[in-house]
């Protein structure tokens, strides 16, 4: 009988609330300017993001295996930005901070598995610069497109795959008591540490994610050029050796904007040597930068990409100067109006 109470005690005690309080950026100084902050960078994001999938997209010479991965990680960018930002407008503007239970689990699947794809994005980027400057004559046959699209859509699959578990592991914990989130979205962090059940499942899972999605691509994209650099040294012209680290600029850029500021905001909290307003604000940061910047960076560190937009916009140039002149020359001469012989002249 004892056990039987017990059990209908554990059931009672099982809630899943109706709707979460993100907390945001309330408690942060001059947190409106912020806000108008994170406007100025998701559409410098969205226009940025979208001008380089367009120039991948519309640009031949973009259409190699390369360019995929490059397109992906703009498609993450995007995508990551839309997840993240406009909710957090919409709180601000509309002073609405309550979210509902599977909004806020939506919430988190997005924007946890468009970080995911960014981080592999870029270790699939960096696997691509390897195999490039270190087997170079063989860079063709083993990077194709074909291969890539594969590549790609493994870390599509293997990033919804495991962000679901994650996710999923939350329906297990019952939040009997505060469901204030302390961040500037559904954490799961932040969310998890509120159950008053067993939620050491979710722990490990945390933990699992954060190895497997950032230590392990930050260990694997370094271990990558130890190798560019080892063949780099092997290169005895000057002028072949700069080229070559030349096509690496980029990437490196990137990969230091993505996981150095994540680090250091992670090692920081474990220390306690970092407020909470501080380390929302930096995430935050950390978050929504790289994204707005990626797009840039490849933009002006490319030359692939410079030339590709200075012959689009070449091309865009004709295309509008005959449109204008189109016009014109339909009004005086018709097809239609022409005779036999003025047909074969025209």
């Amino acid at each position: 009988m004892a056990f039987s109470g017990s059990a209908i005690f554990a059931n009672a005690t099982f809630v899943r609330p109706p709707t979460f309080y993100i907390n945001g950026f309330y408690n942060i100084p001059h947190a409106k300017y912020y806000y108008v902050f994170l406007c100025f960078v998701y559409a410098v994001t969205v226009l940025g993001n979208s001008f380089i999938m367009g120039t991948i997209y519309l640009a031949r010479s973009l259409h190699t295996a390369k360019y995929i991965a490059v397109f992906n990680l703009a498609v993450s960018d995007l995508c990551g930005s839309s997840a993240l930002i406009p909710k957090l407008v919409e709180m601000f503007l509309f002073n609405n901070q309550y979210i509902s239970y599977e909004a806020c689990l939506t919430n988190m699947f997005f924007v946890l598995f468009f970080m995911t794809l960014q981080s592999l994005t870029l270790l699939v980027l960096a696997y691509d610069r390897v195999v490039a400057i270190c087997f170079p004559l063989r860079y063709n046959a083993i990077v194709t497109k074909a291969a890539m699209t594969l590549i790609v859509g493994v870390a599509w699959i293997f990033s919804i795959a495991i962000i679901a578990i994650l996710v999923a592991m939350i329906t297990r914990l019952s939040f009997c008591r505060s469901t204030t989130v302390d961040s500037y979205f559904c954490d799961h962090g932040p969310l998890y540490i509120l159950a008053c059940n067993d939620k050491s499942i979710s722990y490990v899972m945390a933990v699992t994610c954060f190895v497997v999605l950032a230590c392990l691509p930050m260990i694997l994209i370094t271990v990558s050029y130890i190798c560019i650099g080892i063949a780099l040294l092997k290169i005895s012209h000057g002028v072949e050796r700069m080229k070559a680290m030349k096509t690496c600029t980029s990437h490196l850029i990137l990969v230091s904007l993505f996981y150095f500021p994540f680090f250091s905001i992670n090692i920081l909290s474990l220390t306690s040597s970092i407020k909470a307003n501080d380390r929302m604000i930096n995430s935050a940061l950390t978050q929504t930068i790289p994204p707005m910047l990626n797009p840039i960076i490849y933009t002006l560190k490319t030359e692939e990409v410079m030339q590709a937009i200075k012959i689009l916009y070449k091309q865009a140039k004709v295309v509008i100067l005959r449109g204008i002149a189109l016009p014109s020359s339909h009004i005086s001469i018709s097809p239609w109006m022409k005779t036999e012989g003025e047909k074969r002249a025209f």
